[in-house]
């Protein structure tokens, strides 16, 4: 579709004001912003490494606005550095979940708030008190032992009911299949990584309106942290054999209507990297359109940003107009 959009005091228009406009932009494309909805601003930072959290989350997200990133994700972080640039309109709109909530000795050293198994409901609360938005919960996670659930299901439903009843949304790391499962049984908002994703976890996600976050972008680094962790062989497998089907569970959630997001794990690596995850949607066979709208439209609609819509006023011909063309494949 090949259409006029207008800029009438800052704002999109679609009926042509009284005057003529000057047309600045023919035959493009218009997009509402690109997004990265899995991105910790507290680590990787460009920042130097004496800096503040504050500053290091700042830096972190200016490197995103540089990619073109106009809003993001923040899900989980080791600190509170991120929650002073809520407001802050120089940078990306950022949605935060506070700090990442983890057993005692169940995620990476010194990243997670760590809180016993029966005080995660609780706990949950107090970070959607600091975010506003969201809560992140580290589902499993891995020692020379192997892979091993960090909560009991009946724990989970229960923090996600909690976080619900007092408006907020909560995501999960799951990389285990029965984890996967859990968060699904718990009604969780979004499942990050969902390494071992199953077709039949696919359809339960589609049923319950659950997001999916594959973060395909990580897979060769997260694949050489568990071959050097020491994880049972058979376990170590079955991740890895993950990461290799994962453009294929990719693929097949985007055609069941999974809501499937397009997020970096900027952390795990640097910031800015929004198009290269863009890349691996298309080289797992998803449309164009789906893959771009995954950090785009989509990613905004689930985040509930506003899209390339009608000014809600009349167009007065009494202030500047600029005149562009839209032209792209679908923008809903």
């Amino acid at each position: 579709m090949v259409r006029d959009v207008f800029v009438v005091d800052g704002k999109f228009a679609f009926d042509e004001p009284d005057d003529d406009p000057d047309t600045t932009f023919d035959d493009g494309y218009l997009l509402p912003g690109l997004v990265d909805a899995h991105a910790h601003l507290a680590l990787f930072s460009p920042a130097p490494d004496d800096a503040s959290p504050e500053e290091r989350a700042r830096a972190s997200a200016q490197a995103q606005l540089d990619a073109g990133v106009l809003a993001l994700r923040e899900p989980g972080s080791p600190d509170n550095g991120s929650v002073a640039l809520l407001d802050d309109p120089s940078l990306p709109r950022i949605q935060i979940a506070g700090r990442f909530l983890a057993p005692r000795g169940r995620h990476f050293p010194g990243l997670a708030r760590e809180v016993p198994e029966d005080s995660l409901p609780d706990e949950a609360l107090v970070e959607l008190g600091t975010s506003g938005a969201w809560v992140k919960v580290i589902g499993d996670f891995f020692t020379s032992d192997g892979f091993t659930a960090n909560w009991r299901p009946e724990t989970l439903a229960e923090a996600a009911r909690r976080v619900h009843e007092a408006g907020g949304r909560i995501a999960i790391h799951a990389i285990l299949p029965d984890v996967i499962e859990a968060a699904i049984e718990a009604n969780f908002d979004s499942i990050e990584h969902a390494t071992v994703l199953r077709s039949d976890h696919i359809r339960a996600m589609k049923e319950r309106n659950i997001a999916y976050v594959p973060t395909m972008i990580i897979a060769d680094g997260a694949d050489a942290m568990i071959a050097s962790a020491g994880i049972p062989d058979a376990q170590a497998r079955m991740v890895t054999e993950a990461f290799v089907r994962q453009g294929e569970r990719v693929s097949e959630a985007v055609d069941a209507g999974v809501v499937t997001l397009a997020g970096t794990d900027a952390g795990m690596g640097p910031h800015g990297l929004i198009r290269e995850e863009i890349a691996r949607f298309l080289a797992a066979g998803v449309a164009r359109d789906v893959a771009l709208g995954a950090a785009s439209w989509t990613a905004r609609s689930f985040l509930g940003y506003p899209l390339i819509e009608r000014a809600r006023r009349r167009i007065s011909s009494r202030s500047g107009k600029i005149r562009a063309k839209r032209s792209a494949p679908r923008t809903s």
